[in-house]
């Protein structure tokens, strides 16, 4: 088939039955609920987007294999000229979401096509694991399937590893093997838009322990497949308020989800990897799961940081505040934080590397810094954004007010900004900011960043310990070695 339309993916969303909890309730049909409605419209204006001319060669190339078009994200990178092609992909599609849809499809594309450019790993271990992994790829590729994932264990017992948890089957894990399949039982989080995806990959951060055996696997079903529960998190919209009053939070909502796993049969061939810690350990620095989609997150952190630095600069020109020093002042340092991230990217694009089995991989050092200073940077934007707009963001009218013929002319006189900027501009300015600093869409947006690749602090002191391991402190060395120069002092 290769590349889809936004109405053939829409059409799938309605020919699947998965068992999705929201509110207590089972949601019988995605599309007739209000949450789900409109971010379902969002992606599929994605997959039309690969159609449109002004696009398509951007988001799409021939696949070799195939002859058909196929995503970006589905090349394998070998070279400058393909880590730029993905780049620019990844680009576009921040562009029209902002940045705020963390998994639009290109995210798992390129975790997928990165285990398959690097299913040596896997064969080392087991021949079907390999073969599997590519014929997967393969599958997702030719019917451009949308993919979520889930790869971290429910915050239960961190204290003890999976198979030291009171319930045997808290994590997720496999209760046997059959003919057929594995029968796998337990939860994994955090299934961003599980709902309006075609599949779930399940794999797991390093730290297996032995005993972890039956936890160390790896592998993919539907979303509908018999057995698995979606039970989503509390909405932080509601899918009715208008899109004047919450420009953002109607259109962007990406729902979380915990998935429950209530022995679920895997098929052989969906089975990537199993009953195997040191493959599990070694899976994300051996297959590049961590730096192919640290390059997808990065660029599309980078549209989301200068969309928030850029709506904290209309806030205070609105209103006239950023002709006072100390806003200036923040503002630049948002400005400049914005090009740190864009220079960062470049640089980690230009200092690539070819691994002996021919994959282009960013420079590993510098995507984990972009994944290191995010974590500050974004929070500290959405800080400023509350400062300048300070009382105003919580004095704000309706869009019924506005539609109020009695109310419009008292609104009009009271809610104006500088001069130039009615109320009507000013509110929808405000209205945009408060979406992104106040609202319970914004702090989702806010926490996500902080930890979509996992605790920051725990992330900054795994970067140094390897940078340490990796890099000796030769200018240190250097000053520590020169011969003592120092005189006796000479006394006459």
């Amino acid at each position: 088939m290769g590349i889809r339309t936004g109405a053939q993916y829409i059409e799938a969303l309605k020919s699947r039955k998965p068992e999705i909890w929201l509110n207590g309730k089972i949601v019988e049909n995605v599309l007739d609920e209000p949450y789900f409605k409109q971010p379902a419209q969002e992606i599929a204006k994605l997959y039309d987007m690969q159609h449109d001319p002004e696009y398509q060669d951007d988001l799409t190339v021939m696949c070799e294999e195939t002859g058909e078009r196929m995503a970006t994200s589905f090349l394998m990178p070998h070279n400058y000229d393909d880590i730029m092609k993905r780049s620019k992909a990844f680009e576009v599609v921040a562009r029209q979401t902002f940045g705020l849809m963390g998994r639009t499809p290109d995210f798992l594309n390129t975790v997928v096509t990165s285990l398959a450019q690097n299913s040596w790993f896997l064969r080392k271990y087991n021949e079907d694991w390999a073969t599997n992994i590519e014929n997967y790829y393969k599958h997702l590729r030719d019917n451009d399937i949308f993919l979520t994932h889930a790869i971290v264990n429910p915050q239960n017992d961190r204290s003890k590893n999976s198979h030291e948890q009171a319930d045997k089957f808290t994590h997720l894990g496999v209760v046997e093997e059959r003919p057929e399949g594995i029968i796998v039982r337990g939860a994994k989080m955090l299934a961003t838009l599980a709902a309006l995806t075609d599949e779930v990959i399940v794999y797991s951060f390093p730290g297996f322990a032995p005993g972890d055996e039956r936890y160390a696997l790896a592998f993919a079903v539907p979303v509908d497949v018999k057995g698995l529960k979606i039970i989503c998190r509390e909405p932080v919209q509601d899918g009715t308020r208008s899109t004047f009053d919450h420009p953002l939070a109607s259109r962007y909502e990406e729902m979380d989800a915990l998935l429950v796993f209530e022995d679920v049969l895997v098929p052989w061939d969906k089975v990537f990897l199993y009953n195997n810690v040191e493959a599990a350990n070694l899976l994300y620095p051996m297959t590049g799961i961590a730096e192919q989609p640290a390059h997808q997150s990065g660029v599309r952190g980078y549209i989301k940081l200068k969309f928030a630095v850029e709506v904290a600069c209309k806030v205070a020109d609105s209103i006239g505040a950023d002709q006072y020093l100390h806003v200036q002042q923040d503002l630049g340092e948002l400005i400049q934080n914005t090009e740190v991230i864009r220079s960062l990217l470049r640089t980690a694009e230009h200092e690539y590397t070819i691994t002996e089995y021919g994959e282009a991989r960013l420079n590993p050092i510098v995507l984990e810094t972009i994944r290191g200073m995010m974590p500050d940077m974004y929070p500290r934007t959405i800080e400023v954004m509350q400062k300048i707009g300070a009382g105003g963001l919580l004095m704000m009218p309706t869009e019924a007010d506005f539609l109020s013929e009695e109310l419009r002319p008292t609104i009009d006189r009271h809610y104006g900004g500088r001069a130039g900027i009615d109320a009507e501009a000013r509110m929808k300015i405000f209205k945009l900011a408060w979406d992104l600093c106040g609202e319970a869409f914004g702090m989702r947006a806010l926490q996500y960043e902080r930890y979509y690749t996992g605790d920051p602090i725990r992330k900054r002191a795994i970067f140094y310990n390897k940078y340490k391991k990796d890099n000796a402190l030769d200018l240190a060395d250097a000053i520590l070695m020169k011969e003592d120069t120092v005189k006796e002092p000479q006394i006459n």
